[in-house]
């Protein structure tokens, strides 16, 4: 098989794997929140302030951004979420992650995560962490040797 067949099953067997453990885990996904409200406060959470310029939270998201301007007003709405005018440019908006929208996160993070580990249970320690060394190389877009 050439370079570029071998890369094409390469990523056509990454990519059944990636929808196939998907849908087992929003099957299992907890009702408190959806899988999108989930990614906004998974990313809000790893910031050091719990905040982020919606500008800077839509690189971290597969969404559009009118889409997520209406995912975030439904989180402030329900208060998980709160979003204030950025102080250094007016045009910016800060989305902060709310004690209540923390406290929601560690619920559903806790049972997501106990779902990701049985669904992932079928590799070894050496196969999860050769994967994870292999789909951060992909994410970084490095050159293979």
């Amino acid at each position: 098989m050439d370079e570029r067949a071998e890369a094409v099953e390469a990523w056509e067997a990454l990519y059944r794997a990636q929808v196939a453990v998907l849908r087992e885990l929003r099957a299992e996904f907890p009702a408190e929140l959806s899988f999108t409200e989930y990614d906004v406060l998974f990313n809000l959470s790893r910031q050091a302030d719990r905040a982020l310029r919606i500008r800077d939270l839509n690189r971290h998201l597969l969404l559009t951004q009118p889409s997520v301007s209406r995912l975030l007003d439904r989180l402030a709405a329900r208060g998980l979420v709160t979003k204030s005018a950025d102080p250094s440019d007016a045009r910016g908006t800060i989305v902060t992650l709310t004690e209540e929208g923390a406290a929601a996160f560690r619920r559903v993070a806790v049972r997501h995560g106990e779902a990701i580990a049985r669904r992932m249970s079928v590799l070894g320690p050496d196969e999860l962490r050769a994967l994870r060394v292999l789909t951060r190389k992909l994410r970084a877009g490095a050159a293979p040797h």
